[in-house]
């Protein structure tokens, strides 16, 4: 397919400019290395694979960042981060995610990525890989083999060792450029980096390791240039012997690192240790949380990351969710090994978890509150920490119900945020324990029912809710027998036994109010029951429930439910040819379904939005929003679930659009909506594009046409 290029610098001489995708340019001014730059893009315009090796510290991620800047892929450049991720099994679940794709069905991650990328040309950066080479190996090689437009930039210690790799090993700083980086950082600690002889001295003791260097920047606040080299001299003679020859470059870091460390003070050391339990980001009531306490008082833990950060032993960023923090590998993993060494690594590890068992716990019931957006961008900032608070959670006999537990309150973050294959794999973990204790495991059974309805796999998920119904009049539990019967209904509903469907949804809605429970999922049964109405003709029933929800709604706050309930709505007002204001309601319920990643709220929007198109006269635009649900559909499962009821919309649409236009062009346009992505398809259908050239003129209503 060619080469993707690398562009170089913008024409007007300025920096390199961003591209499409989720690379951000490097915040921190980058110095020297314009040779290395220069031979990186060049490596990635001739190779589809460049993998940048060196010793920890050395700056691999920053250089490659600044040549994925250069780089302009048509589909953009990508990065994954994988040094938070401990699991081998959830590489291509961290590539989907990183990639933005959504999948609801049953499919492997690597089909969905491989669907997505045999068409693209793009750069993906692999960032962090050396644990996982085996995984990632196996990975890139399948990827590079049948996605012809992709490139691979991998960042690690060592190689990928696949076939037609080309190597970009990573030196140290010359002299002058290592002398200008201690100018440069020591500079944005305010300070001054003093005389430049010393300086040169301490960049040579240094090895001119980026990392050393920034760390030896963060004490010239309070040491001159002579004695931080009295110091790490001492450090050195104490490690080689005095042989000062001998000290091989990976030893310089790990000398620099500890060296570093001994000048903290204890409660900069303990902290530093403890918060090397996070995987990626943190924020700041997480590390009061897990670290306080046992030498360091929760109130004291922001003077002494403050502390650190001024060090450079930590990082501050600002994401979607707010301030956050994070340490480089290298320091979180030095920080891992003594608290490992002092025996406290098991106790963290716990309170780690406990602090994201009581976040997911504290989301789910927030979930139903005007923070929906707030909670979807929260999880999915603190996803790494989850996944390791449920490895640890799962894995502990004794208390492995606080990892059912979290399991199932995730449910929201699985089924209405777009992640149906990872939830699916964590409850079947779940539900396979017997933890000894009821309600969690009960909770993961309905809601591992609910993804796997979502994915169209009606076998195992009536299996489980046989089990959760089963288990839950054993054990008279009204809460788990309530959500047991609704799900029941909404598997009856998609397999179109509407009446049976209908009386469970009563029964289940019955048993909630018996509770007290109002939330989301209680919303939700009344949708699914008013579509069942909308199913058996009774369109006043199903718009005064819906109006309801709709109003229960916007008392509390709630987006995701919403989306479904104007999603009926729009199709009972379809029904009753109010063209108009079936449209406004479609727009508002697709806005907010693509808001919240719901690929299934996002197509069935779409679908009903290409009937009601036709029905506008522009068949041609109808088809191509036909075209653009097509491609969506196998990312979701069966299309419109196989049910006769949920088909009827497309059925319509496409009669009407075949009968104005022609086969052949039906055809063409319905071509023209599969070639748009999800983001483009939607932007095009909230635009409400007017009549195509050559759209015949309206003649009448579509349920007359059909």
């Amino acid at each position: 397919m060619g080469d993707i290029g690398c562009d170089g610098a913008s024409a007007d001489g300025g920096p390199p400019r961003g591209v499409d995708g989720n690379l951000p340019l490097e915040p921190d001014a980058f110095v020297g290395r314009a040779a290395e730059l220069d031979e990186l893009s060049r490596a990635l315009t001739a190779s589809r694979l460049v993998t940048v090796t060196g010793p920890g510290g050395v700056g691999k991620s920053r250089l490659a960042a600044r040549a994925a800047a250069r780089c302009a892929p048509r589909d953009g450049v990508w990065r994954v981060e994988l040094a938070a991720l401990g699991d081998t099994e959830f590489v291509d679940h961290v590539v989907v995610e990183a990639l933005g794709l959504t999948d609801h069905t049953t499919r492997l991650p690597r089909e969905t990525l491989l669907d997505h990328l045999t068409e693209r040309r793009l750069l993906l950066v692999l960032d962090g890989f050396e644990h996982l080479v085996d995984a990632c190996a196996e990975l890139v090689a399948d990827l590079l083999r049948r996605a012809p437009g992709l490139r691979v930039l991998a960042v690690g210690r060592r190689a990928l060792s696949v076939a037609g790799e080309r190597l970009v090993p990573l030196a140290p700083l010359g002299e002058d450029e290592a002398v200008r980086l201690l100018a440069v950082r020591a500079g944005q600690h305010a300070v001054g980096a003093g005389d430049e002889r010393q300086m040169r001295e301490l960049c040579r003791r240094l090895d001119g390791i980026p990392l050393a260097i920034e760390l030896a920047a963060g004490r010239l606040g309070a040491l001159s240039p002579g004695q931080v080299l009295e110091r790490l001299g001492d450090r050195f003679r104490l490690l080689t012997g005095g042989s000062r020859d001998a000290l091989p470059r990976h030893r310089t870091l790990r000398t620099a690192i500890g060296w570093s460390h001994e000048l903290c003070t204890s409660e900069e050391r303990l902290l530093w240790a403890r918060l090397s339990v996070f995987a990626g980001h943190f924020d700041l009531e997480a590390a009061e949380y897990v670290c306080g306490g046992n030498g360091l008082a929760a109130g004291d833990v922001l003077d002494v990351l403050s502390a650190l950060l001024a060090q450079s032993v930590a990082i501050r960023e600002e994401t979607p969710a707010g301030a956050r923090y994070r340490m480089l590998d290298t320091l979180r993993a030095y920080g891992a090994e003594w608290l490992e060494g002092v025996g406290d690594a098991e106790r963290l590890a716990r309170r780690h978890r406990d602090w994201y068992v009581g976040l997911a716990t504290w989301c789910e019931l927030d979930w139903f509150s005007p923070r929906q957006r707030e909670i979807a961008a929260r999880v999915e900032a603190d996803l790494p920490n989850l996944r390791r608070a449920l490895e640890v959670g799962l894995t502990d006999p004794d208390e492995a119900h606080l990892g059912q537990h979290l399991a199932g309150s995730l449910w929201f973050s699985w089924v209405g945020c777009g992640r149906l294959a990872e939830g699916r794999h964590w409850l079947e973990q779940a539900v396979r324990i017997d933890s000894g204790h009821q309600q969690p495991r009960l909770k993961a059974l309905w809601v591992l029912a609910y993804v796997a309805i979502l994915q169209g796999d009606t076998v195992p998920a009536l299996a489980a809710l046989q089990e959760c119904r089963r288990q839950a009049v054993r054990a008279a539990n009204p809460t788990a027998l309530a959500y047991a019967e609704h799900r029941a209904g909404c598997l009856a509903l998609i397999t179109d036994d509407v009446p049976r469907a209908e009386a469970l949804l009563r029964s289940a809605l019955q048993r909630y109010g018996e509770i007290g429970e109002l939330n989301s999922n209680v919303l939700m049964a009344r949708i699914e029951l008013a579509m069942a109405r909308v199913f058996q003709e009774d369109l006043s029933d199903a718009v005064r429930m819906c109006e309801d929800v709709r109003r229960v709604c916007e008392e509390h706050g709630e987006r995701w439910a919403r989306t479904y309930a104007l999603y009926v709505l729009a199709y009972a007002a379809w029904c009753e040819d109010d063209l108009a204001r079936a449209r406004e309601l479609l727009a508002d319920s697709l806005d907010g379904a693509h808001g919240f990643s719901d690929l299934l709220g996002s197509v069935l929007a779409l679908e009903l939005l290409a009937l009601v198109t036709v029905a506008e006269g522009k068949a041609a635009e109808a088809a191509v929003l036909q075209g653009a649900a097509d491609r969506m559909w196998p990312s979701v499962g069966l299309r419109l679930f196989g049910s006769a009821h949920y088909n009827t919309p497309h059925e319509l649409c496409e009669a009407r659009a075949r009968e104005q236009l022609g086969d052949e062009r039906y055809e063409e346009s319905v071509r023209l909506g599969a070639r748009l992505g999800r983001d483009e398809a939607v932007r095009r259908a909230l635009r409400g594009i007017g009549a195509a050239v050559g759209d015949p003129p309206p003649g009448g209503s579509v349920r007359q046409a059909a």
